[in-house]
């Protein structure tokens, strides 16, 4: 990791995204889906419910920095879980 200047966070943080990536994959191929319509009232897969989840998380861990501080960080995560039951729950 040392050639690329990457830090264990980074390394762990890309790392998750891809194995998110094959785990949807996986799914999508032993479980096909159908889209569905949530309160967005546009329509939706798995994938696209990822995609919302993870683009929403980098935004709450963003104003979280602004607003409140590098800190108490990982309570960040807590608001993202929570935001992330909720984007597969009801979009």
């Amino acid at each position: 990791m040392d050639w690329m200047a990457w830090t264990w966070p980074t390394a762990i943080f890309f790392m998750v995204i891809a194995s998110l990536l094959i785990v949807f994959t996986i799914l999508a191929i032993k479980f096909p889906e159908t889209p569905r319509v949530g309160v967005l009232r546009i329509e939706t897969t798995r994938g696209d419910r990822l995609f919302i989840t993870l683009l929403g998380s980098a935004f709450i861990n963003l104003a979280w920095l602004g607003l409140v501080g590098a800190d108490t960080q990982p309570w960040a995560l807590a608001v993202c879980l929570a935001y992330a039951a909720a984007v597969f729950r009801w979009v």
